[in-house]
């Protein structure tokens, strides 16, 4: 991670997670870009410092997600003039952030390897205001009490007295209370001048123990307590496993599913979104596939939409129809990860379009690309349309589109430029260059329609992919949300183009499928795609979503990295995973779009966590970067399981390397 790029996302991190989430303290604000959290966290997690997210660190230990850190600094109200006592140093981070407010800092750590970890951290990166001790942080450090404000970065049973008696008048303490270890409400103590203390409730969080004296016993939390923990969540899967297998289809296997009860529950929706819960599962695929046949040949759908770029598409689309040539189809698909859709199991479903295409009386299905990323291919082939037709309009979209030339290689970077303020950026060259495009007219009878709408798509997605990439270096809420309507957007074209009766069915992440209003990416203010259709085509739209519990992905263990075919952990113990491995050996169906408010809907309805893997799986963080809290139900119309699943089998292809970062980290 560069410099330059370092600084650009920890300014959009303060962005979209801290100053959207409340906080306004400008000083706290300041020193949150200020600091460099990739500097406390170990080099395998460094690609994820600035997503709002707890990360691991050495000793089992965690570093805390950026907003806790922030709104705990906001309500400790330090001044440059305060000492302040940071129990739990960790990394060093929020001793850094503490620092930067201008005040003395002491932090006391009780693990030895943190402590001189933190110590030379923060002394290496010249935060001199930093006093690392090692030690019972539970007691605090009476030789240098008393303190203007104690901040607590672990959670303990009671509020230890040892802390409150080290207050000086006027002082705050900011800690994590409650009975359950990593379940706790955040408090704030100030002690008044006449020495009462007022005792304020900041909301609920979760932190690790804290262990010592006066907080948790060493070693492992509670057995009672952990027992009651797991107790509880086991419950709630049984729960959700006892009304899931009363609702569900069970199948045998994805050749011999019967799908006339799940055609007869699309019934007439004008558009089917197919999910998955990775990016890289035969099982997934080929039910996807199987679906999408079912709904050509029994209902007439006319467009197949896939969360891939839309020259790749493209390509695909004249492959089906029989008109591309070996040296083009060689090119689809060129950037990382060229194996979501360079398989095998996707290769048998474009052969079938193929055959079919070729087949007395039968009308062509079109594939369409949704997605964002090929911004420099979409301009070739904007201006290879122009050179052919109009060659006037060429020449202005080459003087446009020349802004992005320098950039071609790296589009990223031109995010970056533009977010330092180093460049104007090229926005308005190449609306006019869209705008343009729009206002053509060809004469029918020497250039098709198709290839107009082709390359009118291709400007439409230079434009969004500009914008993109200098909403990256904004926040991840901005870069999400634009990018899942360029593809609901592009997918409504899709369907103009495809005339008056077209039905489409997309292929996309069970992110972009679901509908993001009943997880809590809505409750950070992200759309879907899903969230979209419903809006549009409300009942039209049907949602079906994939997951499994164990096997093996294809993916990769770092952006850009080479395909491995992974080990995927048995899911979560508080998952719908979990919850569906409970109810059922094998796979099966759930319909839930047709449940009322009865008990099965109920059982079902409280939210759990839900795991989402891209095209980079990092097993030794998956709780953290690959699990999301949601409502099944709300967020699908159906749900389709495979207790095991398998890897796809990729086919081989060319080089892959393209800098362009799409959804990184996880590339969902």
């Amino acid at each position: 991670m560069s410099v330059h790029a370092a600084i650009a996302m920890r300014r959009g991190m303060v962005r979209a997670q801290i100053v959207s989430r409340g906080v306004v303290d400008p000083r706290v604000i300041a020193a949150m870009e200020l600091v460099p959290r990739e500097e406390f966290v170990p080099e395998q997690h460094r690609a994820l410092a600035y997503e709002d997210l707890p990360l691991p660190i050495e000793d089992g230990q965690t570093i805390s997600q950026p907003y806790v850190v922030a709104l705990m600094a906001e309500a400790a109200c330090i001044t440059p003039a305060d000492r302040v006592l940071e129990v739990g140093a960790g990394s060093g981070y929020a001793s850094a952030v503490l620092a930067c407010l201008g005040a003395e800092v002491v932090a006391i750590e009780r693990h030895p390897a943190l402590a001189e970890l933190a110590r030379s951290r923060l002394e290496r990166l010249g935060f001199r205001k930093v006093t690392v001790l090692q030690g019972d942080g539970s007691v605090g450090v009476p030789t240098r009490a008393p303190f203007d404000a104690i901040v607590v970065s672990a959670g303990g049973p009671d509020v230890p007295p040892h802390l409150v008696e080290q207050l000086a008048p006027g002082g705050r303490l900011v800690i994590p209370v409650g009975r359950r270890p990593q379940e706790q409400e955040l408090l704030r103590i100030t002690r008044q001048a006449d020495g009462t203390l007022r005792r304020e409730s900041l909301g609920a969080v979760r932190f690790v123990p804290l262990v010592g004296a006066a907080g948790w016993s060493s070693g492992p939390p509670r057995p009672a307590t952990k027992r009651r923990q797991s107790r509880e969540s086991t419950v709630r899967a049984e729960i959700a496993a006892a009304a899931i297998d009363v609702a569900c289809e069970p199948f045998e296997s994805v050749d011999s599913i019967d799908l006339r009860p799940m055609m007869s529950r699309i019934g007439s929706a004008r558009v089917v979104l197919i999910g998955e819960s990775t990016h890289g599962t035969s099982e997934f695929y080929r039910l996807r596939a199987r679906i999408t046949r079912e709904l050509i040949e029994r209902k007439g759908f006319t467009v197949v939409a896939l969360e891939a770029d839309w020259p790749d598409a493209a390509i695909v689309d004249r492959h089906a129809r029989g008109l591309a040539s070996p040296e083009e189809r060689a090119r689809a698909f060129p950037r990382f990860p060229s194996w979501m859709w360079r398989n095998r199991e996707t290769a048998e479903f474009v052969d079938w379009l193929r055959a079919r295409h070729g087949a007395p009386g039968m009308s062509a299905t079109r594939v369409r690309g949704l997605d964002i990323y090929a911004m420099h291919r979409s301009i070739e082939a904007v201006l290879a349309f122009l050179d052919a037709n109009d060659p006037a309009a060429a020449a202005r979209a080459r003087r446009r589109y020349g802004c992005l030339s320098p950039w071609s290689d790296d589009p990223a970077r031109y995010g970056r430029a533009v977010a330092a303020g180093s460049l104007d950026g090229c926005e308005q060259q190449v609306v006019e260059a869209l705008e343009d495009l729009l206002r053509t007219r060809l004469d029918g009878a020497r250039t098709p329609h198709d290839d107009l709408f082709d390359a009118q798509r291709n400007a439409a997605l230079v434009c969004s992919a500009e914008r993109y990439y200098r909403a990256m270096y904004v926040g991840s809420r901005e870069s999400w949300n634009l990018r899942d309507l360029h593809m609901f957007e592009t997918l409504q074209a899709a369907i103009d183009h495809a005339g008056p009766a077209a039905r489409a069915v997309i292929w996309a992440h069970n992110s972009h499928v679901g509908d993001a209003a009943a997880t809590d990416m809505g409750a950070r203010g992200e759309t879907s795609l899903g969230s979209l259709a419903r809006t549009a085509f409300g009942d039209g739209a049907y949602l079906i979503g994939m997951g499994t519990d164990r096997g093996t992905v294809a993916a990769a263990l770092e952006w850009d990295g080479p395909m491995q075919v992974r080990e995927l952990r048995k899911s979560h113990h508080e998952s719908y995973e979990r919850a569906c491995s409970l109810a059922r050996p094998g796979p099966f169906l759930l319909p839930m779009r047709g449940l009322g408010r009865d008990p099965i809907r109920e059982a079902l309805a409280q939210p759990m966590l839900e795991r989402a893997v891209g095209v980079v799986y990092r097993s030794d963080t998956e709780l953290a970067s690959h699990y999301f809290s949601a409502s099944l139900p709300a967020q699908f119309d159906e749900w389709a399981w495979f207790p095991e699943t398998h890897a796809v089998d990729a086919l081989p292809c060319g080089a892959t390397d393209d800098p362009e970062p799409g959804t990184y980290p996880f590339g969902l």
